[in-house]
């Protein structure tokens, strides 16, 4: 009977264990996707003063969407939190794009092979952010249902485990793009 008492209470032991390492693991996991994001929204900040600087010659009279850029790539440099990042990042996407957009109109520009290279470096770290948001995002959604399931939702809430914060898409982001497929008259 001691034997059987015993052996429940090392295979509880070692199923407290299992479950708690695996808990970590995904914690550990959740924060290098973390990390990932990070590195490559690092590359973008330091991409943007380069493409500004290149482009502010020709575009003399673009300042206003240069400052955009450059003010909203300094809140993105200062965020901190998923919350907080998530958000500075969709309003540095935004100025971004219109500035990507402005340049269209500068033949000088479409033609700089500096700028190309930075246009194309700025496309694959976008690329790349997405890939790590993707990563980070269903890393955290593995993390936050082990926390949910029982029994590690008890050993989960006994050792102060939190659920982790997904990386959401701006309510800006959401919006549906309207296309127009009609024929021109």
């Amino acid at each position: 009977m001691a034997t059987v008492i015993l052996s429940l209470m090392l295979a509880a032991a070692a199923a407290l264990v299992w479950i708690y390492n695996g808990l970590i693991q995904l914690q550990n996991r959740v924060r290098n996707g973390w990390q990932q994001i990070d590195v490559q929204l690092k590359r973008r900040h330091d991409l943007i003063p380069n493409l500004v600087d290149t482009v502010k010659g020709a575009m003399q009279f673009e300042r206003d969407t240069l400052e955009r850029v450059m003010t909203a790539r300094a809140r993105a440099v200062a965020a901190s939190g998923v919350h907080e990042t998530a958000a500075a990042e969709a309003a540095l996407s935004q100025s971004l794009g219109r500035l990507l957009a402005v340049m269209e109109n500068y033949p000088v520009l479409r033609a700089n092979e500096n700028i190309l290279q930075l246009q194309e470096e700025l496309t694959t770290t976008e690329n790349q952010i997405a890939f790590a948001r993707q990563f980070y995002n269903d890393t955290v959604m593995q993390f936050n249902t082990r926390q949910q399931v029982f029994p590690a939702n008890q050993i989960a809430g006994f050792f102060g485990f939190t659920p982790a914060e997904y990386f959401r898409a701006a309510d800006d982001d959401r919006a549906t793009p309207g296309v127009d497929l009609s024929l021109p008259r």
